[in-house]
């Protein structure tokens, strides 16, 4: 049985204050731990999210990292700096990356596995665009989007990451893809998997990343092959995110 992963997304969002307030009441109100919980701020407020957060049972994470391990990147995070802030996740490959800044299949591979050789494990992030969707070409969208990190990783490695499906279609707009719309996106990215690794494939948590709310999260979380949120909007509001997790 895989074991539930919430992981929260603020995305280019927060403040010092803000963030105290949002942490302090995710603390207060997480129930036991019949699931595992992080938050993915930004990274200028990673040092915080260490501070508030050391020694509970919430894990954080970066929402992006370099393909470089170092160097003169201006302005760039290594896994390396990410993991010496005790961040456990970082993001790649986020719909967001891949259209604002035109990261391809093969450079998401490569922040993958940048972040498995620092020990962080990375949330890797699929889906399609509402036009593939309509051309009836989210299979072969997403089977191009995981194919690129099989092609780059072992065995062994593979049974490290997370894989996130968010339908681009579906990230602020309102919009969710129905629980069995998103189940076969799943299924579909377990079988390839499998191709590789029946462990890997046994293993590996896929999280849904479209909009997951209060109010659609149960019926989401009960599909045999989702295994938790990557949650936006909703991660920002302590109720709500507590709600996923009480889901979950």
């Amino acid at each position: 049985m895989r074991r539930k992963l919430i992981a929260g997304n603020w995305k280019m969002n927060g403040s010092l204050a803000a963030n105290a307030d949002l942490l302090a009441s995710i603390k207060a109100g997480l129930p036991g731990s019949a699931c595992d919980v992080a938050v993915c701020a930004p990274a200028i407020y990673l040092a915080q999210a260490k501070a508030e957060l050391s020694g509970t049972a919430i894990a954080w994470g970066g929402q992006d990292v370099s393909v470089h391990e170092s160097g003169a990147y201006t302005g760039e995070i290594s896994a390396a700096m990410l993991r010496d802030v005790g961040c456990r996740y970082a993001i790649v490959g986020h719909s967001e990356r891949r259209s604002y800044h035109n990261e391809s299949d093969e450079v998401v591979a490569l922040k993958a596995s940048r972040a498995l050789a620092s020990e962080l494990t990375p949330i890797i992030c699929v889906g399609e665009l509402l036009a593939e969707r309509e051309a009836g070409k989210t299979d072969e969208v997403v089977a191009r989007q995981i194919n690129a990190i099989l092609n780059v990783l072992d065995e062994e490695s593979l049974k490290s990451i997370v894989v996130a499906y968010e339908p681009v279609w579906a990230i602020g707009t309102g919009k969710t893809a129905t629980p069995q719309m998103a189940q076969d996106v799943h299924a579909l990215l377990r079988q390839r998997l499998a191709a590789k690794s029946a462990v890997a494939a046994e293993k590996v948590r896929i999280l849904y990343g479209g909009s997951m709310k209060p109010d659609n999260a149960k019926e989401l979380l009960s599909m045999p092959d989702i295994d938790g949120g990557l949650i936006g909007g909703a991660s920002l509001k302590a109720s709500d995110f507590l709600a996923i997790i009480n889901a979950a």
